[in-house]
């Protein structure tokens, strides 16, 4: 009879043979000889993790951790700074929620963070799968860990077939049953791992799997269609207008946006509400404004985005009614998040950048 009960010990064993080398991650060899993680780098990682790829995280990290190497540090940092070296990472919400929980842990919790699921939940921008991992990781507490990697493992493990998201309270039940007391933090890491590398959304290596044996998708021959989502909805198009405005002496007219909301407290350029509707002219400050033949185009979580650009050459005595003047020496596009270094591209590749 076919062996259907999954050893965390068979896991375990490939973890230790097959583990990703990453830059906040203490090694199962590390780890066994005593090393332990620093919750300061399992925190940041997971905080910069949250819907976005291992791939995509790794700069920003060495980034974050050469220049704010301890969380005291980085709680100190300018609200500027920090949403500047964030700009590109997307979900803008994190870096001010980053910014929030440093400030808790260096300043009430003496720098030190809670051990705990209870304890981590309660800080600014940490929800229960980003208490879990912490917890489990950094602290070797048996929580249990399901992201999307843990959930598509889990439902090719016991053949789920119930569509996401209305699945998931099962299929966080199936991994709670599997999260060992024994080197909790090694298999949350090693379970996010099977599902990165081997029992990847499309083909996956059953082949090569630690708990291809016990999987009842592999049997049943379903496991490349699994996990099954619900059809998510169309997304709507917005459309908007920024403005790019520029002195004689190289300052660039921009603003802060307000904390809340999309891009909330990023540099970015003046504009229009973005409305499904075409908006109306919103023009800053008085000036010989002119459209750009070309538009930006991006996509956010919940919408597709098209933005006209407008241009224009300021005088010196310019008083906009939105923004500031940001000298030119102080202006770095790479503070601004992607959809409005966008704009600032398209001017800079037409040529207006250095005319207006």
């Amino acid at each position: 009879m076919r062996d259907v009960t999954p050893r965390t010990e068979d896991l375990l064993d490939w973890y230790d043979a097959h583990a990703r080398v990453l830059p906040w991650r203490v090694s199962p060899e590390d780890r066994a000889a005593g090393a332990r993680p620093d919750p300061y780098r399992v925190w940041l990682s997971e905080i910069m993790l949250q819907q976005t790829t291992v791939a995509a995280v790794k700069d920003y990290f060495y980034r974050f951790t050469a220049r704010w190497p301890t969380v005291t540090a980085l709680a100190a940092a300018a609200d500027a700074e920090v949403m500047g070296e964030w700009a590109g990472l997307g979900y803008y919400a994190r870096a001010r929620n980053l910014l929030k929980c440093a400030r808790v842990v260096a300043g009430d919790l003496g720098g030190v963070f809670p051990d705990t699921h209870d304890g981590l939940i309660a800080l600014p921008g940490i929800g229960p799968y980003t208490a879990a991992a912490i917890a489990a990781i950094a602290f070797d507490r048996p929580e249990t860990v399901l992201d999307g990697n843990v959930e598509r493992v889990m439902a090719r493990l016991h053949d789920i077939h119930a569509p996401l998201p209305g699945s998931k309270e099962t299929l966080r039940a199936r991994a709670a049953a599997l999260t060992p007391d024994v080197r909790p933090g090694d298999y949350a890491q090693a379970v996010m791992d099977l599902g990165a590398t081997i029992c990847t959304p499309r083909s996956p290596a059953c082949g090569l799997c630690p708990w291809r044996a016990p999987c009842a998708a592999r049997v049943a021959g379903t496991a490349a269609d699994l996990p099954r989502k619900t059809p998510k909805k169309a997304k709507p198009v917005r459309q908007g207008t920024v403005y790019l405005g520029r002195r004689a002496d190289g300052a660039w007219l921009v603003e802060t946006r307000p904390d809340r909301g999309l891009l909330g407290g990023m540099l970015g350029w003046p504009g229009t509400d973005w409305t499904e509707a075409p908006p109306e002219p919103a023009p800053p400050c008085d000036g010989d404004w002119r459209i750009l033949g070309a538009q930006v185009r991006h996509t956010f979580t919940h919408f597709h985005l098209i933005l006209d650009v407008m241009i224009a050459a300021l005088p010196a005595d310019a008083a906009p009614g939105r923004g500031y003047f940001l000298d030119a020496r102080a202006f770095r596009p790479g503070d601004m998040p992607t959809v409005m270094r966008k704009a600032f591209d398209l001017t800079r590749d037409s040529g207006p950048a250095r005319a207006v």
